[in-house]
Order: C-alpha cells, then sequence, then structure tokens
C-alpha cells in the first residue's frame, strides 16, 4: 500500500504541470477536444485531488504543500484564461457600427453555436459562414438548411448583404456534407478518360454539387483543388493536407481541363468556385496545418508548372482564389504567400492582372495561428486579401478580428486596399448570394 501511495503522489507531480498547461491554454485550437467538459473535469479533478491531498494529511510536510499550491493553479489558470477570452469578445462584440462595416465583410467563420454567430451576422462582424461535419453531426440538412436561412433572413432584417456561405466539397475524401449529401468521386478518377468524357463527367460532378449545395444555401465550394499531384512517395510530414489523394493529376494540361470543367458545372448552378491552394502544395513537404513550410522552386519553373492551371481557370471563370500558407522563398522568403503583398499584389494582382476574390486558407492552421497571427492578419489585408477564414475552430474568430480591430485603431490598416477589397467582394458575390439565399430561404420555408 505504501508503495502504491508513492506511485500515486510521483503521478501526481507529474500531472500537476500537464493540467497547468491545458488550463492556462485552454483556447488554444489544439486542445479544442478539451472545450466544454474536457475543462470542467480538470476542473472539478484538480479540486477533488487538493480535497484528497488536504484529507490525507499531506499539507504537513513541505513537499505535500507543494503539491497542494500546485493543484490549485489550474483552476485559476483557467479562469484566467477564460476571462482573457471574455475580455476579448466583449471588446470585439462592442466595436462600433463603422468599424463593423470596414472590417466584418473580410471574415468568414465556422462556427458551432448559432446563437453566437448569429450575433456576429446580425452585427455586421461577419461577411461569411463556413459550414461543415460538424454542422450536421446528429442534425438533417433540412436543420442546417433552415439555420442558414435564419441566418439570411437577420442579414436582411439588419440592412446587411447577404453572408458568403462556404462549404468543402471536393469529391473523394474531402466531401464534409457528404452524407448526407452525395459522395461524389474524386475528380482525379477521370484522368484515365478521353478528354471529351473528363470534361462530361467533370461538369456533372460540379453540378451535382452546385445543386445540392445551393438547396441547402451554401453559395461558395471551396473546390477545386488545383495544386498538381506530388511523387508517389509518402510524405511522413504530412498528416492532414494529404494533397497526393486530393490533387487531381501532376500533369498541369489534364488539371486545367478538368478543374475548368468541374467550375462549368458548378457556376451554371449560382455556386461559386474556389481555386486552391496558391502557390501549391505539391511540392511541399511540411503539412501548413502544423508547421511552416517553403516552396524552393524558381519563379520561371512556377510559372510554367504548378501556377499554369491556376492561371488558366481563373481566366476561364469567376472563381475565387485561396492562398495557402506557404512561402516561396523565391518571391518573399519572409513570410507565407497568404498575407505577402509581394505574392497577392505583386504577382496575383500586379502580374497576372486577376482582380475577384482572393482568400486566405484557415489561419487557424499551424503555420500561422502558432506564430504571429496577428501580423499576419493586418498584412494579408494589406496585401488586399479580401476574406479572411477562420474555419477549424470558430472561437478564434475573435482573436484574429481583435487583431485586425487593433490594427485599424493604430491607423495600421491600408483604407485604399480595405476600400479596393470591399469593391471586389461586392461585384464578385452580390448577385450569386441573393440567389443562393433567396433559394434557400425558399426551400427552407416549404419545409
Amino acid at each position: 500500500m505504501q508503495l502504491l501511495n508513492r506511485i500515486g503522489l510521483i503521478l501526481l507531480w507529474l500531472a500537476a504541470p500537464v493540467a497547468s498547461f491545458a488550463t492556462a491554454n485552454k483556447n488554444d485550437p489544439y486542445l479544442l477536444v478539451l472545450r466544454g467538459a474536457g475543462n470542467t473535469a480538470l476542473v472539478v479533478a484538480s479540486i477533488a485531488i487538493v480535497a484528497l491531498l488536504l484529507r490525507g494529511g499531506h499539507w504537513r510536510t513541505f513537499a505535500g504543500k507543494a503539491l497542494v499550491v500546485l493543484w490549485c493553479v489550474p483552476p485559476v489558470l483557467m479562469s484566467a484564461a477564460h476571462l482573457k477570452f471574455e475580455l476579448r469578445k466583449h471588446d470585439v462584440l462592442a466595436a462600433g457600427a463603422a468599424e463593423a462595416r470596414q472590417l466584418g465583410p473580410h471574415f468568414m467563420v465556422g462556427y458551432s453555436s448559432f446563437p453566437e454567430v448569429a450575433r456576429l451576422a446580425r452585427q455586421g462582424l461577419i461577411g461569411g459562414v463556413y459550414v461543415t461535419r460538424h454542422n450536421i453531426r446528429g442534425r438533417t440538412i433540412e436543420a442546417l438548411r433552415a439555420e442558414i436561412a435564419a441566418l439570411q433572413d437577420l442579414r436582411r432584417a439588419a440592412g446587411l448583404p447577404p453572408l458568403i456561405v462556404a462549404a468543402d466539397q471536393e469529391g473523394g475524401i474531402v466531401g464534409h456534407l457528404a452524407p448526407p449529401l452525395t459522395k461524389v468521386p474524386a475528380l482525379a478518377t477521370l484522368t484515365g478518360l478521353a478528354s471529351d468524357e473528363q470534361q462530361a463527367k467533370a461538369e456533372e460532378f460540379g453540378r451535382i454539387h452546385g445543386r445540392e449545395l445551393a438547396q441547402v444555401g451554401v453559395n461558395l465550394n471551396l473546390a477545386p483543388v488545383l495544386d498538381l499531384k506530388p511523387p508517389a512517395r509518402r510524405n511522413r510530414l504530412d498528416f492532414h493536407t494529404l494533397i497526393g489523394q486530393r490533387a487531381i493529376a501532376s500533369d498541369p494540361a489534364v488539371v486545367s481541363t478538368i478543374a475548368s470543367a468541374y467550375v462549368r458545372g458548378l457556376e451554371e448552378t449560382g455556386v461559386g468556385a474556389t481555386l486552391k491552394h496558391f502557390p501549391g502544395i505539391g511540392r511541399v513537404r511540411a503539412d501548413t496545418h502544423h508547421f511552416s513550410a517553403n516552396l524552393d522552386t524558381p519563379v520561371k519553373e512556377l510559372e510554367a508548372t504548378d501556377w499554369l492551371p491556376f492561371r488558366e481557370v481563373l481566366s476561364r471563370s469567376r472563381s475565387a482564389l485561396m492562398v495557402g500558407h506557404v512561402t516561396v522563398t523565391a518571391v518573399d522568403p519572409d513570410r507565407a504567400a497568404s498575407h505577402s503583398k509581394r505574392v497577392v499584389e505583386g504577382i496575383i494582382r500586379g502580374t497576372w492582372g486577376y482582380q475577384g476574390i482572393v482568400m486566405t486558407d484557415d489561419l487557424i492552421m499551424g503555420a500561422i495561428y502558432q506564430n504571429d497571427v496577428c501580423k499576419a492578419v493586418v498584412e494579408a489585408i494589406n496585401a488586399g486579401v479580401d476574406l479572411l477564414l477562420v474555419a477549424y475552430d470558430g472561437a478564434q474568430f475573435y482573436r484574429v478580428f481583435a487583431c485586425a480591430l487593433e490594427g485599424s485603431r493604430q491607423g495600421r490598416l491600408d483604407a485604399a486596399m480595405l476600400h479596393a477589397s470591399t469593391a471586389r467582394l461586392e461585384r464578385g458575390f452580390s448577385t450569386m448570394q441573393a440567389r443562393a439565399a433567396s433559394r434557400a430561404i425558399s426551400v427552407a420555408r416549404q419545409n
């Protein structure tokens, strides 16, 4: 029994710093799994351990007192972290109408709480929402349709433009609303067909996705993937991107042909496409969900290969362009493409002449979030990025928006860039938003 007690005490000594770290960082995206019940369990466990230590008389020794104090720390740290979050949230929600009108249209947020996102939508603090698997877990697609329609009703009542509503329906391994929506094969499965068949099937896939998404109220699909397929060897540092399974082909011409046809089918239904992930992640070994990553290929080579599908499809469509968190070292070695003025304004807007919608990949990915996220937010806006995506962990919206709010109040945001970006958003999505929102509201009311 004495041996077991000693082992128990050793485990408590080891566990205390872990519990303190988890509670101090309760709002970190990596600890999302602990939110709610997990955090409550940590606090209850800490209090219970303190009570047991006191009851066992451990407070009589110096080591015992130290252990008791250590286990008193987690609840204190969690309270402090929660207070910090609530103060930041209060500051964002208290933003003036002028600040909301200036900054809100440039943010798209994923959400779990409808009342919370409804408040953001009503106040104009966001310009779009992102819906994914957890928004339909344990629910029907009709419930999601009604929810989106309700958000659009709130926007109309507040005199605000319809929300951009985005989803991630690529086909293959990425179809976050399928089921219940139709599970469509990956576009890569079409590469063995003749060119005419490739285009016919890709258009069909686009129409299937578009019709079903439009019926739900989604007006922007975060697809197709235009990254070139990497070599077959497994990338040991790629845990979530899995671009080898998502990319269409390694031949730029094949990618352009299939992707252009898919986009045509999608746009026929009134749903917009998003080309991703410029500047291309097929050559990159690290997974930007967790790590910074460099693309060291010369620009001339990229223009002749990886970037050909992006330029080709953009020239034939009204697609948006998603910029990833890869650093193009030959262009801007100091920052990821998603917040690089040299990439966005210099290459995309300048060299290519593209004046459509540019959006970031999820800012909650480690390549951005685990570095200086505030710097990235300000630089992205000043680079001419139109939409900043906060998808995986919607609660991080308050931190990201607070970064933009602080930048605005300190005069660090480029007003001309913001004005031009707002004009692009209004020009690029107004008709599509209104059509899809009207259709969703009509369907929801019929049900």
